[in-house]
């Protein structure tokens, strides 16, 4: 580490970065469970409903630009504990939300708390840690991390079964309580602030856009996270309301498809030490268009057929951030929280979209599922062909 943490040390750094990063999955995941009961409870529709699901994955990307220029201003520390107080009252107001506006509008808060979260956890690791180290502390965090969505909607359906849906936003409230006594705990990893004005600071993101390298590299590695949110969002409704799964059967499909994303980063390290880097990526993509045509196809046929499309595809998802993230934040030295704030709107607009799309039309779920897999594969691995060889890219690659 290149700023030691004398009171978490390295173990506990390591369980800090997987509890703050645990934030976006353990938020979404925790109530899909309950989004067909609660179209009900609440007296509304299930596009409202999904309000609640892409409305936070909204103001979730646009306020990360408001708060990742500021953890350079500022620190990272400061703007985590922020978020963090932010979250925890919004989760409350979740828990006591009576009608499906208030919980919109408390979930829009929830999203501004924990956007503040995702920019300083990933932002910390670029601080902490350089090259094929960074590449596998990532890994081994979005491994661990992925056990939140394997264990959320399990809890919130267990929680479903002994309570009511609000219950659910108690124990993110709860959770956002560990994260801020580790946070106290944390020792503070940007040694050289941004000396400019806090306006100004914010203008970094436009020097981070202009970045030729970065802007093409973004447009490859953000698209993916469109086919996984619109599983998110149209995963409930395709078991339980298609196949007529139960909410606990649900909960068991769901966790069976993070169980295989967990695996997802430990296989792209062990991978890289035999195959090269852009081979992986490659690969990824068209596994991705082939699942793409399974589900298009096969996927309404059984739950279980669809869970065993959806599972491979979901690890080639999870199998490209690693080596995509990395690479976006080695074409920039500095500016790090800016940068990062970047990747994540992009990512977070793009799943915005994508669970949009997916819910166009609630008759035919599984078809575009498929089709928005198959075209974000084909667009992704063209770009990516394109790219692959030049020197930005290339050389970097050498170093993961």
């Amino acid at each position: 580490m290149k700023v030691e943490q004398p009171i978490l040390g390295k173990m506990g750094t390591l369980i800090f970065l997987v509890v703050i990063s645990a934030f976006p999955p353990l938020t979404t995941d925790i109530y899909l469970a309950a989004l067909p009961t609660m179209v009900n409870i609440l007296n509304t529709n299930e596009t409202m409903v999904n309000l609640t699901l892409s409305l936070y994955f909204i103001v979730y990307a646009i306020t990360l630009l408001f708060w990742g220029p500021l953890s350079e201003k500022f620190g990272r520390k400061p703007i985590l504990l922020t978020g963090l107080g932010i979250y925890v009252t919004a989760s409350t107001l979740c828990a006591l939300a009576n009608n499906v506006e208030m919980l919109i509008a408390a979930r829009a808060i929830q999203a501004f708390g924990g956007s503040a979260v995702t920019v300083v956890a990933t932002a910390i690791v670029k601080d902490l840690y350089d090259g094929r180290q960074r590449e596998k502390i990532m890994a081994t965090i979005m491994s661990l991390v992925i056990i939140a969505p394997m264990i959320a909607p399990i809890l919130g359906a267990f929680l479903l079964k002994i309570s009511s849906w609000h219950m659910m936003f108690i124990a993110l409230a709860s959770f956002g309580g560990i994260a801020i006594i580790f946070s106290c705990f944390y020792k503070e990893t940007l040694e050289n602030k941004y000396s400019g004005s806090v306006l100004h600071s914010w203008g970094r993101l436009g020097v981070v856009i202009k970045n030729r390298e970065f802007l093409s590299l973004l447009a490859i590695f953000t698209i993916p996270p469109m086919a996984l949110m619109s599983f998110l969002a149209a995963g409930s409704f395709i078991y339980i309301d298609g196949f007529g799964l139960s909410e606990q059967m649900f909960s068991y499909a769901f966790s069976f498809n993070a169980f295989f994303a967990s695996f997802g980063p430990s296989i792209y390290i062990r991978l890289s030490k035999y195959i090269a880097v852009d081979k992986i990526i490659t690969m990824c993509f068209t596994l991705l268009m082939l699942c793409g045509i399974l589900t298009y196809n096969l996927g309404s046929l059984s739950p279980i057929i669809f869970a065993c499309i959806i599972a491979p595809a979901t690890v080639m998802i999870i199998m490209v951030r690693v080596p995509g993230i990395n690479l976006m934040l080695n074409q920039q030295e500095n500016d790090t929280g800016s940068a990062v704030a970047i990747i994540q709107f992009f990512s977070m607009m793009a799943g915005s979209l994508g669970m949009v799309l997916v819910m166009l039309n609630p008759e035919t779920l599984i078809e575009n599922l498929g089709l928005i897999q198959l075209i974000i594969g084909i667009i992704a691995c063209l770009l990516w062909l394109a790219v692959r060889k030049k020197t930005y890219v290339s050389d970097n690659m050498t170093k993961l």
